[in-house]
């Protein structure tokens, strides 16, 4: 549905239209009219204009995601619109507005804001190619670094100082380069402040030495993935060396507590940890997927004095205690996402999980129950659970084993939810050969009757279509949700498994001619 344009951003989507002219006439345009000019000019994709908008910006700040979101001249929101030639038009025109020679009393930009731009799956800009947030942190690492070199760079910092907000990506690939941006951001015009960090592929001293040239008191979201071999003790050692005030949001990485290997001294470590996870007096979202952690919940999570809005503890082995903590806590309350995934919950703590949807209920707006065991005769007990919870928008059910007739009965009753936008739902236990075990391993995941599937897709489709539901999408990704952070860097990933498979078997091969 196409979205209306005032009268103004008409005129200015005229005006940018013509690159030439756009370019020519900037120095006759009021101040006020340089953000309706760089949406225009972000939707039509005029890479050049935007670059001498940023390039001669009048105004004390530039918020991208709020310029590119809804605006009164234009509603709709650009903001997950990450254009390659409209972001590097960007960043380049921040590194020329800072070598521009007008007078000192122009420049009157302080601050940079890159952070509210979304990364997703479906681009609808006209070139199809994405600056990525890794792409992002590469590039504005080699412009502050450029300036750094640059012959009039004395003279640029003595005039301009603008601070440019950004979610950095680091991995092994881009290490060296935003570390030498960030150890020189003093010198530097444009000085990179971190307000979220995420790090994968990237050895544990590497992570320790950036994170603290991030300014971590700035910093509100600390993401450590994957092949980040992040263990307790370290942990322990990151939160005794850094102080975090404003931390809102902390994932850690698979593993990151076992606790089959437990230990008195473990035990300690654990509290210790949760204690200093508590004097995070801001934290509110906590991801601790693939961490073994049966019959430690209340140990890590109670010492928090903030509620959490977002807790991740799929995949966990959470026995009937720390369900029935977490049901318990003041926590509860104030989930609005919670990811269950891994556990199976029908056989192990029915009744306790629908009292922590209860009193989350009211809040609750994404639930993530993959792979938990639900079958045909559980149905009733996820709509009695459901059926409170008005403001879900979003509820991802993948890897269970629920026959198609199953899942009608179900999208029947999603109609009735008002907020639910977003659905991702299993194949069809009857679209599988007969005997399939769950969970189903990878290699017998799509070994299942296509035609089929499809003839059901389409009659829950029709399920909310005949409910004026159009505003649900519902999808089976069969290997889960879209990772923006991970399909941009997976090339890397993936020759980071390979290395470390070679390593393995060399060690093995070794081991083995020792022995022999």
């Amino acid at each position: 549905r196409a979205t209306m344009k005032s009268l103004r951003f008409l005129s200015a989507e005229a005006l940018v239209s013509s690159t030439a002219f756009a370019r020519r006439s900037l120095d006759g345009v009021a101040h006020n009219l340089f953000p309706l000019l760089f949406k225009a000019s972000y939707l039509l994709e005029r890479g050049e204009v935007i670059h001498d908008l940023v390039e001669n910006w009048p105004l004390v700040d530039f918020n991208l995601g709020k310029l590119l979101g809804t605006t009164a001249d234009y509603q709709e929101d650009l903001s997950c619109r990450t254009c390659l030639l409209c972001l590097e038009s960007c960043l380049t025109g921040l590194r020329d507005y800072v070598l521009n020679r007008p007078s000192p009393y122009m420049k009157r930009l302080k601050v940079v804001d890159l952070t509210g731009i979304r990364d997703v799956e479906v681009q609808l800009c006209g070139c199809k190619k994405t600056m990525g947030r890794w792409a992002r942190t590469q590039l504005l690492s080699k412009l502050c670094l450029e300036l750094l070199g640059h012959p009039q760079q004395p003279e640029c910092s003595s005039e301009v100082s603008v601070d440019v907000l950004i979610d950095l990506f680091v991995t092994e690939r881009n290490y060296e380069l935003v570390a030498q941006a960030l150890l020189k951001k003093c010198s530097c015009p444009l000085k990179m402040r971190c307000v979220a960090f995420r790090a994968d592929n990237l050895a544990l001293q590497k992570f320790f030495y950036i994170i603290k040239l991030t300014d971590p008191s700035l910093l509100r979201k600390l993401e450590i993935v994957h092949n980040v071999r992040l263990e307790m003790e370290h942990l322990e050692i990151l939160f005794n060396s850094i102080h975090f005030p404003l931390l809102m949001s902390l994932t850690l990485p698979a593993r990151t507590f076992n606790v089959q290997r437990f230990t008195a001294s473990d035990e300690r470590l654990l509290a210790r940890v949760g204690e200093q996870m508590g004097a995070m007096a801001q934290l509110s979202e906590l991801n601790v997927s693939f961490s073994l952690l049966t019959g430690r919940m209340q140990k890590l999570l109670s010492p928090l004095k903030t509620p959490l809005k977002k807790l991740d503890v799929s995949n966990c082995s959470l026995n009937h205690a720390d369900m029935t903590y977490l049901a318990n806590s003041f926590h509860a309350n104030h989930l609005e996402a919670l990811d269950l995934s891994g556990h199976n919950i029908p056989d192990l703590y029915p009744s306790v999980f629908m009292k922590l949807l209860s009193h989350s209920s009211p809040v609750l707006r994404s639930l993530t129950l993959e792979d938990c065991n639900f079958q045909d005769t559980h149905v009733h007990m996820l709509i009695l659970g459901l059926s409170s919870c008005h403001k879900l928008q979003e509820f991802k059910f993948l890897g269970n084993p629920l026959s198609a007739r199953a899942l009608k009965h179900l999208f029947t009753f999603f109609c009735e939810l008002p907020m639910l936008r977003n659905v991702e739902f299993p194949v069809p236990r009857d679209c599988y050969p007969i005997g399939i075990t769950y969970p189903i391993d990878d290699a017998s995941l799509c070994r299942f009757d296509h035609r089929r599937y499809e003839s059901v897709a389409e009659e829950l489709k029709l399920i909310l279509l005949q409910a004026n539901r159009e505003d649900v999408k519902a999808s089976t990704p069969l290997f889960g949700s879209y990772d923006a952070a991970v399909q941009e860097t997976n090339n890397e990933l993936g020759a980071y498994l390979i290395k470390s498979f070679k390593e393995t078997l060399e060690k093995f091969t070794t081991s083995l001619n020792k022995m022999s």
